[in-house]
């Protein structure tokens, strides 16, 4: 819990991949820099949370908020479906994450979903994805090419906290080919692109839960969302 005058601790998940760095060619436990960057700008305090293990409380215990990051697809049969040629999971993953996000809710952690968490909270709440969004839709606005970003403009739900966070309209860097097709229970959708995709969703009331289908991280010129995320997990719980 945060005590008066301190910073918050932000969790935030990490991917367990192959990865080269220095002499070594291992699996590690990693996460994109610009994440901790913008908790940093956004006067939290990063902390880096291993897919590993089953002590989804204690770990909850111990942050004042929680950072869903991006990553793999979510496994289908979490929500009743074959997988789609191109979905590619970390079950593993999936079950840490899910766990760690079922404690943060009960326990009134703010959470923000980014892309695949986004796709987290929902599943989690019952929902349902797209699993290739080129494919049903013939467009790759969503993600124009391996390793690049595409550009949206999200409106925003006037009321939302979305809204109250980043205006009725704003600009965003993208990179998912899966998408929410029916929303968890719970989740109100706030933001939409052009073509109708649902960018954001959030649960009401006085709780943070705030996911959205974009990447916020790399814009780290723009912490706005982080800094609402820091804020909610300033308050006394």
């Amino acid at each position: 819990m945060v005590s008066s005058g301190s910073k918050p601790v932000i969790g935030l998940t990490t991917y367990l991949e192959p990865a080269r760095f220095g002499v070594w060619d291992t699996e590690a436990a990693l996460l994109h820099r610009v994440y901790v960057d913008c908790v940093v700008a956004a006067g939290g305090i990063p902390v880096l949370l291993p897919p590993v293990g089953d002590g989804h409380a204690r770990l909850v215990s111990t942050v004042d908020g929680l950072v869903l990051t991006g990553g793999a697809d979510v496994d289908p049969a979490r929500y009743g479906q074959e997988p789609h040629e191109r979905t590619y999971t970390r079950p593993g993953r999936d079950t840490f994450e899910f766990g760690l996000l079922d404690a943060a809710i009960r326990a009134d952690v703010p959470v923000l979903g980014v892309c695949r968490g986004l796709q987290v909270i929902s599943v989690a709440l019952g929902g349902t994805l797209t699993q290739d969004v080129p494919e049903a839709t013939g467009s790759r606005e969503h993600q124009p090419a391996p390793a690049t970003f595409g550009t949206s403009t999200i409106t925003l739900a006037t009321g939302s906290r979305a809204a109250a966070i980043l205006g009725g309209e704003t600009k965003v860097q993208c990179y998912h080919h899966q998408a929410i097709d029916q929303l968890g229970d719970g989740l109100v959708p706030v933001g939409w692109a052009a073509d109708g995709t649902v960018e954001a969703a959030e649960l009401p009331g006085e709780n943070f839960v705030l996911g959205v289908q974009w990447h916020p991280e790399q814009d780290t010129g723009d912490v706005r969302l982080f800094a609402a995320l820091v804020a909610a997990a300033s308050k006394e719980r």
